[in-house]
């Protein structure tokens, strides 16, 4: 009687798992593929890169990009978006750059006698604003409200932006004359933060192979667009249907918690930073074909969110520190859920 009775429990465990399973992943691994493999036709060794950019756009987030020139952060960036069926525009930023030359300008209509709002280059889905520690502070702060609420406010007139908006920045990093540090309040904005570094020999042979072959054509050529507005809007809502268990949002609070109380860190992280490390892990399990996080998903997560958002103490910075170190510690130092 006792094998009977487990039987039948064993059988409901079985179906809870399988209706656990419920958000349907295929279509959202398949769209992924489709548009790694139009990047990887031009873009090489960059897999890193490019699958961060794909998590970004997943789960909503805008992604800054820093590299010393010659890397392809342009130009992966101006690709990237062009896999979309999306509207794509792009914004040299400048130190004589001003708020309306990016978000747009009341102009008197001579016919009308009355102002009409011309809209700016933000008004696109995927925006590139190239070297965007160049422009001063007063235009940086015009991208707050854009970037945090998908909307301007102009002339007392609210206008949203259509979806999807994404902002992809790039910056120098070794390059100091004629640029602006940006404030936190900005950096803060940024889902993630990738540092794009030099390819290695056999990836770079496979670079002059691939300029070698295109005989002088443009890399747009080869790129396809593969992924319509739509099912992006809805690969966007089966991300939020990913499963995050109690146990993971108390590790993701306990590792961005510690950041604030760290010896080595000036500027913890946010409340801000928490949200992004979960949106981000939902997303890396969606790509992997998980609707559930877990904590490898969250730790790798953890380096692109955060790495931005807190602020080495000038002594550790002067010792040779990073911030990838001490999120090394910290993640050390928290136990991980079971």
């Amino acid at each position: 009687m006792e094998s009977e009775e487990i039987q039948p429990n064993e059988g409901e465990q079985r179906e809870e798992l399988n209706f656990d399973n419920r958000v349907p992943l295929e279509d959202l691994k398949n769209s992924v593929e489709k548009l790694k493999e139009q990047l990887a036709k031009v873009i090489v060794g960059q897999d890193e890169f490019v699958e961060l950019l794909i998590v970004g756009l997943l789960a909503n987030g805008h992604v800054l990009i820093e590299g010393v020139p010659g890397v392809a952060k342009t130009v992966t960036a101006k690709l990237f978006a062009k896999s979309l069926e999306t509207g794509f525009s792009r914004i040299q930023f400048t130190p004589d750059l001003m708020p309306s030359d990016v978000l747009g300008t009341s102009v008197l209509n001579m016919k009308s006698s009355e102002f009409e709002f011309k809209p700016g280059p933000i008004f696109s889905n995927v925006v590139l604003i190239d070297e965007i520690n160049r422009a001063p502070a007063k235009t940086q702060a015009a991208l707050f409200e854009v970037m945090e609420e998908r909307q301007i406010t102009i002339d007392g007139k609210q206008y949203n932006m259509e979806a999807p908006f994404m902002v992809l920045a790039t910056q120098n990093p070794i390059e100091q004359e004629g640029t602006y540090a940006l404030p936190e309040a900005q950096l803060d904005r940024f889902l993630f933060k990738i540092d794009v570094g030099y390819p290695s020999t056999e990836d770079e042979v496979k670079i002059l192979q691939s300029h070698h072959e295109r005989k002088g054509k443009l890399p747009e050529a080869n790129i396809e667009a593969v992924l319509h507005p739509d099912k992006l809007l809805t690969l966007k809502e089966q991300i939020h249907e990913i499963l995050v268990e109690e146990k993971l949002l108390n590790y993701i609070a306990q590792l961005v918690g510690k950041t604030r109380q760290h010896p080595h860190l000036y500027l913890g992280a946010s409340p801000r930073a928490s949200i992004a490390v979960m949106n981000a892990s939902k997303a890396f399990a969606a790509i992997n074909g998980r609707d559930f996080v877990i904590p490898e998903d969250i730790k790798r997560a953890l380096n692109p969110v955060l790495g931005h958002r807190i602020i080495l103490s000038p002594d550790r910075e002067m010792e040779g520190m990073t911030t990838k170190n001490v999120l090394e510690m910290i993640t050390q130092s928290v136990e991980i859920p079971r």
